[in-house]
């Protein structure tokens, strides 16, 4: 969730390690911070809350030189956002720590701690760390040693960047459930939590596994496993540019990456498929074995991805027609599972780091599935790393926080999922129309883009003063409603619900006036006619209906009724064209409330912790 840079270089570093900062916006946070050792050996420390500009203007006013340093993006866990609780977090002017995640035993540390004489300046678990590490350097003298001695007490999910000026040619860093990576540069070397903060200086890397501690110095680094052993970790080379990071025309990185879709949608979709068939090898070389003895899906999620899921299950069921259960994954993690035999294991996430995804595919390898597949957007990530199989999502960097392109990406890749594993189960002529059809998804969101953009635009000014929305679909559509409920709430604060549109008369019609915005998603489906008879409901109590739509559902503007029409789709893969309106209308209506789209409160892109 929060960021964290180090340097250790030939040159002055402070420059860097704000760039850095930058560069993880995207993962949200409160305040932000940078450590750095001078050329007199003094450890110089600035904090600010708010955004990182914040910190970029006080850096100005009184600059701090040095070749060794550290920063940090906080989210605050454990104290209130502010100055004092920002990272970097010190000891006796000798040590600073930023840190990544929670330390669950911290109450008790530092309850020792302050026993022995030490003084806490903030409420956060992290400062903790920072008097532990002092305590250690005071009887070692050997910095080393010291962490590996502290990281035995620590107990929880955490990423670490540790400064001592006593040996300050070289930063420490360690991983133990939360991501860190090690850039490499020519007479100079780095730390990060996300390789994207370094791209000014370098897209080499290595991916620190669960367990390592690494010392970085300008001209070398020792990692060592989690069991104290020397090792190596292979070079990783990003595929990421700096244009990747950068806004370009686009008013918001949430803007740029709606339009994206088209792109990293035919990307996603281009190695899939051979004739008229998914390669089930895109899933990984496993995936011929095992695909043919599934007999049940479990997939488990968070947030937007666990929407995603939702979809995925209609299908699994209707196309392979396999059983599917969908599972929020912080949920799934604390009840008694019964696992039927040949289940295969599915997780979805964009970061693939998402902290309750993550220890539910742990725990989920001692529970009996067949096996684990994760759909994913980050390929060197450790859900990708620790599951059988994967399939990589291509939606490059998301920096928006409300996720869109990474959403649609993940159903393409669930989608083909689906049609991979029916091979096994439905004729292949049943199959042949539907991966035509999706082959031609991107064309139909680029035509989406152009047709629905100025419509929704104009639309959003209706929102202007309202603050509540009801979101309604019926069958595979019910998830995007959802979908579309959560992204208005996400960045434009107006408090909206998604309801399966039979629901209506069951509560939620109690809502329905003249002030009450009902957005419905209306395809050609088999349920049309269904959803109909839910609309006239909201009419009669004189609710606003905003219907998308194609020509053939019969729906047009009247009284009551805004219609925005849609390409036609087929209504199996609507969800895929359907959110994406959605994701706009959300999108004006925070524009024009003024809000911080790409950084909205309290969120983060990540969710490292629990």
């Amino acid at each position: 969730m929060c960021g964290i840079v180090g340097a250790v270089a030939q040159r002055d570093v402070g420059e860097i390690l704000l760039e850095g900062l930058k560069a993880l916006e995207y993962r949200g946070y409160d305040s932000a911070g940078i450590a750095i050792i001078d050329p007199k050996n003094q450890l110089t420390c600035l904090r600010t809350q708010g955004k990182v500009q914040e910190l970029v203007n006080l850096y100005k006013k009184s600059p701090v030189l040095g070749k060794t340093g550290i920063a940090h993006t906080r989210w605050a866990t454990h104290g209130k956002p502010s100055e004092c609780n920002a990272h970097p977090h010190l000891s006796g002017e000798t040590i600073a720590v930023v840190h990544n995640g929670i330390i669950e035993n911290y109450e008790s540390l530092r309850k020792e701690l302050v026993q022995a004489g030490y003084h806490f300046c903030s409420e956060t678990d992290t400062e903790t760390i920072a008097h532990l590490i002092h305590q250690e350097y005071t009887n070692t003298h050997d910095f080393l040693q010291s962490v590996k001695n502290v990281v035995k007490k620590l107990k929880g999910a955490y990423a670490l960047a540790i400064l001592n000026k006593a040996e300050p040619d070289h930063i420490i860093g360690v991983r133990f459930g939360s991501p860190l990576v090690v850039g490499l540069g020519i007479g100079e070397n780095f730390i990060a939590s996300d390789l994207a903060a370094l791209l000014p200086v370098t897209q080499k890397g290595l991916i620190l596994e669960n367990g390592d501690i690494v010392d970085v110095h300008r001209d070398h680094v020792d990692i060592f496993d989690k069991t104290g052993k020397k090792t190596n970790r292979s070079i990783y080379e990003s595929e990421l540019t700096l244009d990747a990071v950068n806004r370009g025309q686009y008013q918001h990185f949430m803007l740029k990456e709606i339009f994206e879709q088209p792109k990293v949608l035919e990307a996603t979709l281009q190695n899939s498929f051979s004739d008229h068939h998914v390669l089930i090898e895109s899933f990984g070389h496993k995936a011929r074995e095992l695909f043919p003895k599934i007999k049940q899906i479990q997939i488990v999620a968070c947030g937007t991805s666990y929407y995603a899921g939702m979809i995925a299950r209609y299908w699994i069921e209707d196309i392979a027609q396999i059983p599917c259960q969908v599972e929020i994954a912080s949920e799934i993690r604390y009840r008694r599972t019964i696992v039927a035999p040949n289940t295969l294991f599915v997780t979805i996430s964009q970061s693939g780091e998402t902290a309750d995804t993550l220890e539910a595919l742990r725990q989920a390898k001692d529970l009996g599935y067949m096996g684990s597949l994760t759909i994913c957007n980050t390929p060197e990530s450790s859900l990708v790393r620790e599951s059988d199989l994967a399939f990589i999502t291509r939606a490059g960097k998301e920096i928006g926080v409300a996720s869109t392109k990474a959403f649609t990406t993940q159903l393409a890749a669930l989608c083909c999922l689906t049609l991979a594993i029916a091979q096994h189960t439905t004729p292949a002529k049943n199959l042949k129309k539907l991966v035509e059809d999706l082959k031609h998804i991107p064309e139909i969101a680029s035509k989406t883009l152009e047709t629905t953009n100025r419509a929704i635009k104009d639309l959003s000014g209706y929102f202007a003063d309202k603050k509540n929305a009801l979101f309604l679909g019926r069958g595979i559509q019910y998830p995007i409603a959802l979908e579309g409920a959560l992204k208005l709430k996400e960045i434009a604060y107006v408090h909206a619900e998604g309801y399966p549109a039979g629901e209506l008369k069951h509560g939620p019609l109690a809502l329905v006036d003249k002030n009450m915005p009902v957005i419905t998603v209306a395809p050609n489906d088999d349920l049309l006619e269904k959803l109909k008879s839910n609309l006239q409901e909201v009419r009669a109590r004189g609710g606003q209906l905003i219907v998308f739509n194609d020509d053939q559902t019969g729906i047009k503007n009247q009284e009551g009724i805004m219609s925005i029409k849609m390409p036609k789709v087929n209504p199996i893969l609507a969800p895929l064209i359907y959110v994406i309106p959605l994701q706009l209308l959300a999108y004006y209506v925070a524009l024009i409330k003024g809000t911080d789209i790409d950084h909205p409160r309290n969120l983060a892109k990540s969710v490292t912790v629990e």
